[in-house]
């Protein structure tokens, strides 16, 4: 089974399926609007997606009036949220395992705990220092005065 993305069609195919004259697809590589990929001989390769994506330039146009600077703009912001999606994929699937480790960590930290140990509850203890030293006395007079 062929894949989505595995150039397999000349320029002459792909225009009957798109249903695009030849000269327009030319055109449309030219833009840079779907790029297919390039034979030895430097003839054109078009996949299903390109196909698909021929559809979807003719479809803009004719069914909403967006000219080709436009469309070559949402066809990249397209691929950019592709991109994104695929990207936040990846991350939340790495969240997923550094979430599993931690708890794994976590369970064995706890196993390895003490059972045989009991928390004391500590006391608070209060020291209070005199503001004179022990024998000193303010209301004495002293030696010499």
């Amino acid at each position: 089974m062929l894949e989505d993305i595995s150039p397999v069609f000349v320029i002459s195919v792909a225009a009957q399926l798109s249903g695009l004259h030849p000269q327009t697809l030319r055109a449309y590589d030219k833009l840079g609007l779907v790029s297919p990929d390039r034979a030895p001989g430097r003839g054109r390769r078009y996949s299903s997606r390109d196909i698909s994506q021929l559809r979807e330039v003719q479809r803009l146009s004719q069914e909403h009036g967006v000219n080709l600077a436009g469309i070559k703009r949402i066809l990249e912001l397209e691929n950019q949220v592709t991109a994104l999606q695929q990207r936040l994929g990846e991350l939340a699937h790495e969240l997923e395992l550094v979430h599993s480790t931690a708890a794994r960590r976590v369970a064995e930290a706890h196993a390895s705990h003490r059972r045989d140990l009991v928390p004391l509850r500590q006391a608070t203890v209060a020291v209070v220092w005199p503001s004179q030293p022990f024998g000193v006395r303010s209301d004495v007079a002293q030696f010499g005065e």
